[in-house]
């Protein structure tokens, strides 16, 4: 174990970097740190040709990718999560006016597996009574996960530009489309961050993009080893969080300080009953969207080790 040497890709977090800088001392292995920009380009090398021994990866992808007997299993290390109800935008010629004037309508997004299309979806259909089955989602890219069937309302535009397609009213919504200069493109949800805040004050989740998943294969040869990486992730974020308990956060570390200001003193908590709501959310969203076939408990997605008792 001693001589283990781990190809991992995770991104520049500030709640990770004491991992990349070698502040932060693995026990029984060793990191080889592989930069992949973005972190995103890893998934699908990771879903598809198994490209690294420990991998970042969007929980929705991995939540598809389980499903489908990928061997990988995840830790409960959450590098990234987002705020969502500002991800969606509209074309005001559409005749959209609230969320529930989405249904039957054409609404774009990169993927249909992507975790923020997944997250807005759901808040959408729990939150604004939006009816998801009667939308046709436009799709611009592949499914990480290649054998993963899309549902019969999904309609592939591949190599399309959303914010184009939204512009030009080609679709009526788009979630995550990213900036567009045409007066017609408009927010959907007005005053989406105090929407947010007040979502996790009612339900307690602040939607979690990102996990770290390992290769099967290390955890039946090592079964310490989940551990151990658990353990090394949560070492690693002790700086960050001093940081911005202490002010001296840098500007790039400045929204996390925003997020504790909501979420309590820890804006990236790690663990399974930290993240319970967000878990349970998270797995009942691709279960209603058809992103899987079947719904796990929250404790058996997590690798032995590392589930609290």
């Amino acid at each position: 174990m001693a001589d283990l040497t781990l190809k991992t890709a995770i991104g520049n977090y500030p709640h990770v970097m004491a991992l990349k800088d070698g502040t932060v001392v693995p026990k029984g292995f060793e990191f080889e740190h592989v930069s992949v920009e973005p972190i995103i380009a890893a998934f699908r090398r990771m879903v598809r040709n198994a490209g690294f021994d420990i991998s970042e990866m969007a929980i929705s992808t991995y939540l598809c990718a389980r499903d489908w007997g990928k061997q990988f299993t995840a830790i409960p290390v959450f590098p990234v999560r987002a705020w969502q109800h500002g991800g969606v935008a509209f074309n005001a010629k559409s005749g959209i006016e609230t969320p529930k004037d989405l249904n039957g309508k054409r609404v774009g997004v990169r993927a249909y597996t992507v975790t923020s299309g997944l997250w807005a979806r759901g808040i959408l259909q729990e939150e604004y009574g939006v009816d998801l089955d009667s939308i046709t989602w436009v799709v611009n890219d592949e499914e990480h996960v290649a054998e993963y069937q899309l549902p019969a309302n999904v309609e592939v535009a591949a190599g399309k530009d959303l914010a184009k397609m939204l512009a030009d009213g080609e679709i009526d919504a788009a979630i995550g489309a990213g900036r567009s200069e045409s007066p017609d493109v408009k927010p959907l949800i007005p005053n989406a961050q105090q929407a947010a805040f007040d979502y996790y004050q009612k339900k307690g989740v602040f939607p979690i993009n990102h996990t770290v998943v390992i290769q099967n294969r290390h955890l039946q040869e090592h079964p310490e080893l989940a551990a151990q990486v658990f353990d090394a992730f949560k070492q690693a974020k002790e700086p960050y969080l001093r940081r911005l308990a202490d002010g001296t956060a840098s500007v790039e570390e400045q929204n996390g300080v925003k997020d504790r200001q909501i979420v309590g003193k820890d804006p990236v908590p790690y663990g399974v009953e930290a993240n319970r709501a967000a878990l349970e959310a998270v797995i009942r969203f691709n279960l209603d969207q058809k992103i899987i076939r079947q719904a796990p408990r929250v404790e058996d997605i997590f690798a032995p080790g590392t589930v609290e008792p």
